[in-house]
């Protein structure tokens, strides 16, 4: 009886090292290398749309998204993109895209990536010192760097020539264009302080990925911790604690924020009423969706609604 209780044990903790390899194979991402180049470029184009996938990887990441809004999750960061979304993400920072509708409903969402790794930077400053200078803005990307607009609509054209160009050509373009990057002044730094000597921890990052891919399915639904805690194998006091060490948010806020996020989306791109978008987005009651938001956007939806058709008229 001892034997069979102790290869039950063996077992047992052999399918959950099992599940956790494969967990962490779908969201610790693997960029494979070009052997062409030195670095990677993809040209992304989804017409469904632009789907919610939690992940981190060694690599920085330079993404420019188009014809596409939605939200932007960058580490804790929580945010709504535009067309012409540009980030900047240094190694291990968790991110997703997350599309809620299009700009130009004929046209797919679209998302150009470019990865490459510290070392292929480090080599660059060694060959030439001269470039030293756009380290800063790798250090900077540890947090996520949001590029202003006025920069973005100057280097747009640039990298949408990358595609079409040779692998020489490539690169020496795209350190010119992290040049120009480097010398944008209305940058914005996404996620917290926290990340910018971020250490990971391989069990927590499944763990929380594993919660967060729940939460973004479910967040219009009826959500409770203890249901949270059992899909991270915690208990609820352990759970908590994970979930506001990781996101800097309390689970109930985070839920909160995407359903604002979501209440936002459906606000710009729909004229349906406040209270169908109240329910559409998980609250249980007006007033409370009314007070959340006003707590988060400084404003009421309807002030939001009018704000944004206002900009958008006068663009």
């Amino acid at each position: 009886m001892v034997v069979f209780w102790l290869v039950l044990i063996l077992f047992r903790r052999l399918y959950v090292k099992l599940i956790e390899y494969y967990l962490m194979k779908l969201n610790l991402e693997k960029i494979p290398p070009v052997k062409t180049s030195s670095w990677r470029m993809i040209d992304r184009q989804l017409d469904e749309g632009i789907p919610f996938e939690w992940h981190h990887h060694k690599e920085y990441e330079l993404t420019l998204t188009l014809n596409s809004r939605g939200q932007r999750y960058i580490g804790d960061h929580m945010g709504q993109y535009e067309d012409e979304d540009l980030v900047l993400m240094g190694p291990n920072l968790p991110h997703t895209w997350h599309s809620s509708s299009k700009v130009n409903n004929k046209l797919p969402h679209r998302a150009i990536v470019m990865w490459f790794t510290r070392e292929w930077a480090e080599n660059m400053f060694s060959a030439l010192p001269e470039l030293q200078v756009i380290d800063e803005l790798f250090k900077r990307a540890s947090r996520g760097v949001l590029f202003s607009s006025k920069t973005v609509k100057a280097l747009r054209s640039s990298i949408l020539a990358l595609s079409n160009q040779t692998e020489a050509n490539k690169t020496i373009n795209l350190i010119s264009i992290l040049q120009e990057l480097n010398m944008d002044t209305q940058f914005s730094t996404l996620a917290s302080p926290i990340y910018t000597n971020q250490t990971i921890n391989p069990s927590e990052h499944i763990r929380i990925d594993r919660v967060l891919e729940y939460i973004h399915c479910q967040y219009h639904q009826k959500l409770k911790i203890d249901e949270l805690a059992n899909l991270a194998a915690l208990s609820h006091s352990g759970f908590y604690r994970m979930f506001l060490r990781y996101t800097y948010h309390k689970p109930s806020d985070y839920i909160i924020r995407l359903r604002i996020g979501k209440a936002c989306a459906l606000l710009i791109e729909s004229h349906k009423p406040i209270g169908t978008i109240s329910d559409e987005a998980g609250f249980c009651s007006l007033a409370n969706f009314n007070r959340q938001f006003k707590s988060i956007k400084r404003v009421t939806p309807s002030e939001f609604r009018r704000n944004y058709s206002s900009v958008a008229r006068a663009e």
